[in-house]
């Protein structure tokens, strides 16, 4: 059902420092950030050969990584995404295999304009999962 690793996300207090960190410290290229209000973040992506880094701050009061940063206050890995072919059908696949997904349970779009979901992470190592169709 899955298919390649599309990027790892990590959860920052402070996404100007953290573009900087990346950009001018290790020499990466790094997307203009972009807020994403429906799902309460701003990111940017780091861009490598093979995958991407997703670093993400909060967006407002109500925000999941405003909770996940106040467990954490230095910020860390917050989730890692999933290519699938159909949304959809991997979805309701999951769901019958008992597996719980996150919200309403219908894809929204995410940071690439492409339908994403959460895997709850309990179901998965206490790994949140993101799964983006391609």
């Amino acid at each position: 059902m899955i298919g390649r690793l599309n990027h790892v996300a990590i959860a920052v207090p402070d996404l100007a420092a953290a573009t900087r960190q990346y950009r001018d410290t290790l020499g990466a290229r790094v997307s203009q950030p972009q807020a994403l209000p429906e799902h309460g973040v701003t990111v940017v992506f780091i861009e490598l050969e093979n995958t991407k880094v997703e670093l993400l701050e909060p967006l407002g009061e109500k925000s999941p990584i405003a909770a996940f940063l106040e467990k954490n206050p230095a910020g860390g890995m917050h989730h890692i995404c999933y290519e699938v072919n159909d949304i959809v059908e991997a979805r309701d696949n999951l769901l019958a295999s008992g597996a719980r997904v996150l919200g309403d349970g219908e894809p929204k779009n995410g940071a690439h304009g492409k339908p994403v979901l959460f895997l709850h992470p309990k179901d998965f190592c206490g790994t949140l999962v993101e799964l983006e169709q391609v």
